[in-house]
């Protein structure tokens, strides 16, 4: 007899995060009706996820790996089992509410020209946590963050377009970047696009990922409000120092694939100047002695971002 196939694989990619990972699996299971399997990639944690993972949700799919691979190729590991109509890339550090699965999944049905979709986040105590898409990093928007533009407006679309200015995500909208923490995408549009780009170790791959989509498949990501998540954010990367290299590494990889190369001279000379920047605002504000003794390790740090990452 011919097993059914889901209808979404759902894959989490953990490390070091098992209470997370485990409250996580949890609220997936009692909040998902939608058909579905889970395939979990552990790159080796040492804080026992592997083991409570077997041991509370046995039908799970889970690979306890060797190594530490990342977010990009622990998600491409794990998507060459996925067997569902669709992929659901879901972060350890989240907790599903309300049928937020269900819905994002009759949410992509309904829309299906978007090709990818996602829904809103929320933080903890239920305020908004605006990371759940973004807009594209251009020429204006670097523009903008390195001269301070974008925190003086921060409300202001046109200042601060990255983040959509002050949009509380509290409508669908069309959207450029849909964040990897609940991102849902046809597993048939993932394998053309071969997933994530493995060049990212982690921050930047749905972003590429996204811009690759919207330009080889003409996709037009959307977001929904009707499928919500807790999303914590930043639970495996403990040092903001270098989460910030980490991420800007990301951004200026990105820079040289996505940005028109007419506009990169300028883009990268703006883009360099941000960390300075912020340091620099941090001295004379005299404002929170912790910030400015990150952003100036950033900037001394800068031969580890500037260039982007190295191909993998």
């Amino acid at each position: 007899m011919t097993k059914t196939l889901p209808k979404v694989s759902i894959l989490v990619v953990s490390y070091n995060t098992r209470e997370m990972t485990l409250d996580c699996l949890r609220s997936l299971k009692g909040q998902t009706t939608v058909s579905h399997e889970v395939i979990v990639v552990d790159n080796v944690s040492s804080d026992g996820s592997p083991e409570a993972i077997a041991a509370e949700f046995p039908e799970m799919r889970l690979m306890a790996e060797q190594k530490n691979h990342g977010f990009a190729k622990g998600n491409n590991i794990a998507a060459e089992h996925a067997r569902g109509d669709y992929i659901l890339l879901l972060n350890p550090d989240t907790v599903v509410l309300e049928r937020a699965i269900d819905r994002l999944v009759d949410f992509a049905n309904s829309r299906p020209e978007a090709r990818i979709w996602g829904g809103r986040t929320l933080f903890g105590d239920h305020s908004l946590n605006p990371g759940s898409c973004w807009g594209r990093m251009g020429l204006w928007a670097i523009f903008c963050r390195s001269t301070g533009l974008t925190g003086i407006f921060a409300n202001s679309e046109r200042f601060n377009p990255e983040t959509y200015g002050g949009w509380d995500r509290s409508s669908e909208r069309q959207v450029d970047i849909v964040s990897g923490c609940f991102f849902l995408i046809r597993r048939a549009d993932w394998e053309a696009l071969g997933g994530f780009d493995e060049t990212f170790f982690m921050y930047g791959e749905e972003a590429d990922l996204c811009l690759r989509a919207i330009r080889d498949l003409r996709a037009a990501p959307r977001v929904t409000p009707d499928a919500e998540i807790i999303h914590f954010g930043g639970a495996s990367e403990k040092v903001r120092a270098d989460k910030m290299v980490r991420l800007l590494a990301a951004k200026a990889t990105l820079l040289e694939r996505h940005v028109p190369a007419w506009q990169r001279p300028v883009a990268r000379f703006l883009y360099r100047l941000w960390p300075w920047s912020r340091q620099i605002a941090y001295r004379v504000l005299r404002r929170n002695s912790d910030d400015f003794s990150v952003w100036r390790e950033v900037w001394d740090r800068r031969a580890e971002w500037q260039g982007g990452f190295i191909p993998r």
